[in-house]
């Protein structure tokens, strides 16, 4: 049996962040990752470009160099898969996690093999579960909880829900594809969150007519060719729709949190973990990254839980 001191479930940012901190360490360890490395910023639209500059995604004090004042999704992948390549990250991508159970050490079983750890660290990120808006229609194959690209709505009626970073650069982007965009949002603003170079953007082309936008509205049901939603005044409307891009965000596995016993408190479902090791409530299980906000996907970002890899290893080979 090839026993590991620690087993970390994702191959992100942070995941990386863990691996690199555990073999600085001279722990053994391995990276069970579902997709491919970083797979969550692969998944992210195309031309997006980050809110944070690059010396705030760094990893382990690996710069980050980028010609851009802001990097984008291309630089991001570039990076953080160069440095699992660099330094040969021990990392199993396309390898999916199934079940973790322990006797005297964990067993993982994943899709293609049973490993043996002392530790589990789960940096899986939220980006796997969309945050489902519950209405008729929904599971139509024009409705879309993820954006790559503008070009599919060339000339098309396309709804965009809600006024978050994606729903903003989703709309402008095939707004300047010759879509015809209509935003849905249940807030009254465009949100404060948005990038500032792009708030003033949308709003603009809000104010001018370009893209039509409804606050204090709800979206109500999706039919074939049309959609029906509620106004802030409460009248119901129905109009012509060919696609809805439901930008209503995503969820951490919560499912699989529980089922390794991990306790998940309160309506944000807040996993139980010591903020000083990062340890939960089940003795060697650690969370790392945006996993441990719950519901909250808003409270960590990678360069603010980039901290979370030197507490979990210096917490794990306090216990050695």
């Amino acid at each position: 049996m090839e026993l590991y001191d620690v087993l970390i479930v994702g191959g992100g940012p942070i995941g990386l962040a863990c691996a690199l901190e555990a073999k600085k360490n001279s722990l053994k360890y391995i990276v069970i990752e579902k997709g491919t490395v970083a797979n969550s910023l692969y998944n992210y639209p195309l031309y997006m470009t980050f809110f944070s500059t690059a010396d705030r995604l760094e990893i382990d004090e690996i710069p980050f160099i980028t010609a851009k004042p802001k990097p984008g999704r291309q630089d991001a992948l570039e990076y953080y898969q160069g440095i699992a390549r660099q330094k040969e990250i021990n990392i199993k991508p396309y390898e999916k996690v199934i079940n973790i159970r322990k006797s005297t050490f964990f067993q993982v079983e994943t899709s293609r093999q049973i490993y043996f750890a002392k530790n589990v660290v789960i940096a899986t990120g939220f980006y796997d579960i969309p945050n489902m808006m519950e209405i008729p229609g929904e599971d139509l194959p024009k409705v879309k909880h993820y954006y790559t690209e503008p070009y599919p709505y060339a000339f098309q009626n396309v709804v965009v829900v809600g006024s978050s970073n994606s729903s903003v650069d989703a709309a402008l982007e095939i707004y300047r594809k010759g879509g015809n965009v209509t935003m849905i949002i249940r807030d009254k603003e465009i949100s404060r969150g948005v990038k500032y170079w792009v708030k003033p953007d949308i709003e603009n082309r809000i104010k001018e007519g370009s893209i039509n936008a409804f606050f204090g509205a709800e979206l109500l049901e999706v039919k074939p060719h049309s959609v029906i939603f509620k106004t802030n005044k409460g009248e119901i409307r129905e109009i012509e729709n060919d696609f809805v891009l439901a930008m209503t965000g995503y969820l951490p596995d919560f499912e699989f949190l529980k089922n390794l016993g991990i306790t998940l408190k309160g309506e944000c479902q807040n996993p139980d973990y010591n903020p000083e090791t990062m340890e939960t409530n089940v003795d060697g299980i650690y969370l790392a990254g945006v996993v441990c906000g719950g519901r909250d996907t808003h409270l960590w970002f990678i360069e603010n839980s980039r901290i979370h890899a030197k507490q979990i290893i210096k917490d794990i080979i306090s216990k050695n």
